[in-house]
């Protein structure tokens, strides 16, 4: 067994204080931990759960230095949250993930610079420096293909689909505001998936990992709108999933939890599309559905823990509440109906200002079948889009 590194009582460090901050927090409560919070929003739903909130800039010298000489480790809820500031935390504290794992995924070239590196399976791309250089670009990987920024940009923002009717002028104009400060763009072949997956992966500092079950998403205009486990795949594609998954972490030498996304195409290949250094909106199933949740385990792993084994306890269909949606489980009488169903439960996150594509919520539906979770989801699924229409 591991020896615990950060012992009960202590105080974790998180930066970022959205709902993965927040629900981070709720598990290290519930395992003897207080949790110090850095997030410039003093709205930011986890600082209502802090021990010690900085509701300051990063860049605050004085917030760093009660910060730094308060935590025993710092753990992050995003990925774009500064990797410098994590290096200089670093000098004094551990981070983990570390800044140097952070540094390559905030940046989509070099993460897949890495993953085709280290002979993992990727989509083809090329680098795009310059937006008047986007048909060379399609000339090495025709069409259709996706440009996206390099840096920042998440669901489904800062990201141009194109095809060969397409008006590339059009498209170098919309992509030519966000050239600034160095910007660079990554130019990806479209990958005709059958399905969206993504797999969670938690890696301890003795190198040992898990992996959670192998779960499918479904997107809405580039939000993830829906997530069932188990996916709906052959006990193969589950194989070479978890396979996938411990060995990109361990090529990284990860420390923390982490989730893969995936594209399983025709044939059954995966490709892998993205890694996040931190929970993951398809794993929030977790709460309600596995033992340990992927927020425990992220406490465990970061506090040098040992890792618990996950457990899938039935299976589970989890949908966001996006914008409005809000608003309609509290007017809408059959949204009512099926959240009282039984095994049902409901997540807000505390955020006061509803606005379009902001995530506010979600609910997890769990039954001893996979399709029951399905229909309840997909009755519920509609039951939200029609109160969306005037």
């Amino acid at each position: 067994m591991n020896p615990i590194t950060i012992e009960p009582g202590a105080v974790l460090g998180v930066l970022g204080g959205g709902q993965l901050g927040s629900m981070f927090a709720s598990a290290a409560m519930r395992l003897g931990f207080r949790v110090a919070v850095w997030d410039p929003d003093p709205d930011a739903p986890a600082h209502r759960l802090a021990a010690r909130s900085f509701p300051k800039p990063f860049s605050d010298r004085k917030a760093f230095d009660e910060f730094a000489s308060l935590v025993a480790v710092v753990t992050y809820e995003w990925e774009n949250v500064p990797a410098q500031l994590c290096e200089q935390l670093e000098q004094t504290i551990s981070v983990r993930p570390s800044s140097g794992i952070l540094r390559t995924i905030q940046n989509r070239l070099v993460q897949k610079n890495f993953l085709a590196d280290g002979g993992f399976p990727v989509s083809r791309f090329v680098a795009l420096k310059d937006p008047q250089n986007l048909k060379d670009a399609l000339l090495q990987l025709g069409y259709p293909a996706i440009c996206k920024t390099a840096r920042s940009g998440y669901d489904g923002k800062g990201q141009w689909r194109i095809d060969e009717s397409s008006n590339l002028s059009e498209i170098q104009e919309s992509v030519r505001p966000s050239a600034q400060g160095g910007m660079e763009w990554i130019v990806e072949s479209f990958v005709p998936f059958d399905r969206e997956l993504s797999i969670l992966v938690a890696r301890g500092i003795d190198g040992q990992s898990v992996v959670y079950p192998l779960v499918e998403n479904e997107h809405e205009e580039g939000i993830l709108r829906t997530t069932i486990v188990p996916a709906d795949v052959s006990p193969s594609v589950v194989k070479r999933a978890a396979e996938l998954a411990h060995a990109v972490i361990r090529q990284m030498e990860g420390v923390g939890l982490f989730c893969i996304e995936l594209f399983l195409l025709p044939g059954e290949a995966l490709l892998i599309n993205e890694v996040a250094p931190r929970p993951h909106n398809s794993g929030h199933y977790t709460l309600d559905a596995c033992d340990p949740s992927q927020f425990e385990q992220q406490v465990r792993a970061v506090c040098g823990m040992p890792l618990g084994e996950p457990r899938l306890l039935s299976p589970a269909v989890m949908v966001n509440l996006i914008g409005a949606d809000a608003e309609t489980i509290k007017s809408d009488p059959e949204c009512r109906a099926l959240l009282n169903l039984p095994d049902t439960h409901l997540h807000l996150y505390g955020k006061r200002t509803i606005r379009p594509r902001r995530k506010m919520g979600h609910v997890t539906f769990l039954a001893e079948q996979r399709r029951t979770a399905r229909d309840r989801a997909l009755e519920f699924h509609r039951r939200l889009l029609q109160g969306a229409r005037p």
